[in-house]
């Protein structure tokens, strides 16, 4: 099977062209292939479908086998893949994905793609002020969905938070019953957000679209800051305008091919 890998941000995952291969068992592939030790290593599997509703189908899966609703990072590895490999000549780019069709808007130069501005869609606000408890100390949260679930925690110094041990326990705890992700953030500037995220099923990565979509509207919501803000995760930055008119929250950065595999 041929495979690519991709990042977002740091934000790495292994991409399959569904079109050329076949994938019969995506949750076992996903755990083996994406360890760092014994596998190629990666935050998860990308498979890359046809789909007789948009122009692709994204399905993802996370490092430990379980399979996610979206992924803002992997969308915008996809409209990099699907365009500079020959996939379509489109600069605007219709992805069916588990929470929906989402639209890629693709910058590009001399055949290359510079970055991509993606619509998430509109961000649901679940709950204000909710506490969870983990390793005896409560935390308030702002519930968000993404299409897929976020806790969204503000913290003093997100650099020396524990994002580990406190993650790994909001992630299972009872009021999620589907698990969460969660997102530590501290507000740097009213334009500027510091954010580390635990990742469902994956643990802390370097990025997270969707986290990073969840933290401005929580934010902005709060009164926190205004409605566009830069994102600065571990592994790089981007930019979240939520839309005051239409409602809908874009999130826009780069992605980079990093090597091409075949797995055995």
């Amino acid at each position: 099977m041929k495979f690519t890998k991709m990042q977002g941000i740091g934000n790495d995952y292994i991409y399959v062209n569904c079109f050329e291969e076949k994938v019969a068992e995506p949750q076992t592939l996903a755990k083996k292939i994406s360890d760092r030790h014994f596998g190629v290593g990666s935050d998860g599997l990308v498979l890359i479908c046809p789909d007789p509703e948009a122009d692709f189908r994204m399905r993802m899966y996370n490092s430990d086998g379980s399979e996610s609703e979206m992924c803002g990072n992997a969308t915008r590895c996809i409209g990099k893949y699907v365009y500079e490999r020959g996939l379509t000549n489109k600069t605007e780019v219709r992805l069916m994905t588990g929470a929906g069709i989402k639209i890629l808007n693709l910058r590009t130069d001399q055949g290359k793609v510079t970055s991509i501005r993606v619509d998430m869609g509109i961000p649901e606000i679940q709950g204000i002020g909710e506490t969870v408890e983990a390793n005896g100390k409560l935390f308030s949260f702002t519930r968000v969905s993404m299409g897929n679930p976020h806790a969204v925690i503000f913290t003093e110094d997100t650099e020396k938070f524990d994002v580990e041990g406190y993650g790994k326990v909001i992630e299972h705890a009872p009021m999620f019953p589907n698990r969460t992700n969660t997102e530590f953030a501290t507000i740097l500037t009213d334009r500027r957000i510091r954010m580390r995220v635990w990742e469902r099923g994956a643990g802390e990565t370097m990025a997270c679209g969707t986290g990073a979509c969840a933290t401005l509207a929580a934010s902005a919501i709060n009164g926190l800051t205004g409605r566009t803000a830069e994102l600065v995760l571990n592994g790089g930055s981007l930019l979240i305008d939520w839309d005051e008119k239409t409602g809908h929250i874009f999130q826009e950065g780069p992605a980079e091919f990093i090597f091409d595999g075949e797995w055995r």
